[in-house]
């Protein structure tokens, strides 16, 4: 009797002949025949008048094959399948789907949980069976996921890639908004100190940012003098450009200005802080709004410009110096020269306003052969007379000029390798007790600034070493290697009472804390 549980095979008589053969070993085999007494005979399946009822869930398979058995009290239909060898089913590549298991049955007690013979081949769980036909017509080559990835990405991979798109869109119309945020914003960091009294000053003990986006040396570095805005920090380079930097909180350029052909030798501010006066070795000068990054004034000075200066009291007049005998006043308004101060000198190294505005000091590496009677020349600014230029006498080029905050002095940085202090006061006497020496500036034009409450100088040096000297009695207070190369520039932050920024002849910019 075939077994309710068969397989038929379309294969060549020989392999019937095979199935034979194995059936007459199954007889012998207790597990063959466990699994064969499972199963009612054929008289049970007359006293049971067909109650049994096996369901294939594909009908027409080119591996089954349907009979009807005509018993008396019976008009349904039932299947018989022939079983298959082992190793016909081991070797068959067609995957079957099998009746689902009924626990009232008991052909199905050798059934396994999940609906799947005992003993039945792995793969069968994982594809249900088709006629060869249809399984011919539905046949697909089976790409790679590595392929599928490349040729057509899946759905996760477009949304994370559109993700990254709006992102960085996003980025960027952000970075444009927060620059001039940026620009127009009250630092969070500054808020405290504006609201209190400048304290002493700290001398600083870390770096907190190290910029070095310059590509040439940084010429000078200036805080903004609007306090409320004084997170933005203006530095000029020999690489062409004028940079504007958030130095307080995240160390980041926020504005780039490119209106210069040639190396940028100075930059100021204008007291309202909107506004960035430039000049450099293409002759030229330039007035630009920093919010719109638009030229206010472009003017041709027909010299290569060292240094400039606004007027304290009238910021629509500024001062040019540089290669040229001559110091010229311009007025913003109409971009002409208001006024000339001419000396026999070659070049203005630095200018200086003293307090109030009517006067000014000029700066020079002119030497005589036994005296340097024109080296520092102060000038009347209205009438353009020299009120003196015997000022100092000793043979020594002064490349900066910096004004004390609190008290009527100035001191000049001489390329002898100290500090001399003066009064701004007629007739511009030099003290003779004060010098503040030990630093390197011989081959640089090394700036020095007073602290803004007036009790520390520094100054750079020509090694690179930081120096913090005491103002009241001259001795060095402390000094840090802030770079390697020569350091060019200090500025004191004019609220933070232990922030300085500090520039070298390497592009390098640092802020200290």
């Amino acid at each position: 009797m075939n077994s309710l549980v068969a397989y038929e095979s379309s294969d060549s008589e020989t392999d019937d002949d095979k199935r034979e053969v194995i059936s007459l070993q199954r007889e012998n085999d207790p597990v063959h025949s466990k699994f064969q007494s499972a199963f009612p005979t054929t008289s049970e399946w007359e006293s049971s008048r067909c109650e049994l009822e096996l369901k294939v869930a594909s009908s027409g398979s080119a591996h089954t094959e349907y009979k009807r058995h005509n018993t008396p009290n019976c008009t349904k239909t039932y299947i018989c399948v022939t079983p298959k060898s082992p190793e016909m089913l081991l070797n068959d590549e067609t995957y079957f789907q099998f009746p689902k298991k009924d626990h009232n049955n008991p052909a199905n007690l050798m059934w396994k949980s999940d609906g799947i013979p005992a003993k039945m081949v792995p793969s069968a769980r994982k594809r249900g069976f088709q006629t060869s036909v249809a399984a011919a017509q539905n046949i697909k080559p089976y790409i790679p996921k590595r392929l599928r990835q490349k040729d057509v990405p899946s759905k996760s991979n477009y949304f994370k890639d559109s993700t990254k798109v709006l992102t960085s869109e996003i980025n960027c119309t952000a970075t444009e908004e927060q620059q001039l945020n940026l620009l127009n914003r009250i630092s969070d960091f500054i808020k405290p100190y504006l609201e209190n009294q400048y304290q002493a000053t700290n001398i600083p003990k870390r770096v907190v940012f190290q910029i070095s986006e310059h590509k040439g040396p940084v010429t000078t570095i200036h805080w903004c003098p609007m306090q409320q805005h004084s997170h933005l920090l203006l530095s000029a380079s020999m690489d062409k450009s004028v940079k504007i930097w958030d130095a307080v909180e995240t160390g980041r350029c926020l504005m780039t200005y490119q209106c210069h052909s040639g190396a940028v030798r100075d930059v100021q501010w204008s007291s309202c802080g909107r506004r960035v006066l430039s000049g450099g070795f293409d002759s030229m000068l330039h007035l630009t709004d920093i919010e719109t990054a638009k030229q206010i004034i472009s003017v041709h000075n027909e010299c290569q410009v060292t240094c400039l200066a606004f007027n304290p009291e009238n910021q629509n007049i500024f001062l040019s110096g540089g290669f040229s005998s001559t110091v010229r006043a311009w007025d913003t308004r109409n971009c002409k020269v208001v006024n000339e101060y001419s000396a026999g000198i070659q070049q203005t190294l630095d200018i200086l306003f003293l307090p109030g505005g009517r006067e000014f000091l000029t700066s020079t590496d002119a030497v005589s052969r036994d005296s340097a009677d024109r080296t520092i020349i102060a000038w009347d600014f209205k009438t353009s007379a020299k009120i003196s230029n015997q000022i100092f006498h000793e043979r020594y080029t002064i490349p900066c000029l910096a004004v004390h905050p609190k008290e009527p002095v100035f001191a000049a940085q001489t390329n002898g390798n100290y500090m001399v202090l003066f009064s701004t006061q007629r007739p511009y006497r030099m003290n003779k007790r004060k010098r503040y020496e030990g630093h390197k500036v011989e081959g640089y034009g090394v700036g020095c600034e007073f602290s803004p409450d007036g009790t520390i100088i520094a100054t750079g040096s020509a090694d690179g070493t930081l120096f913090f000297y005491n103002y009241l009695n001259s001795k060095l207070i402390q000094t840090l290697p802030a770079h390697k190369e020569a350091c060019i520039d200090v500025s004191f932050h004019p609220v933070h009472p232990s922030i300085i920024a500090t520039c070298d002849w390497g592009g390098e910019i640092k802020v200290w804390q």
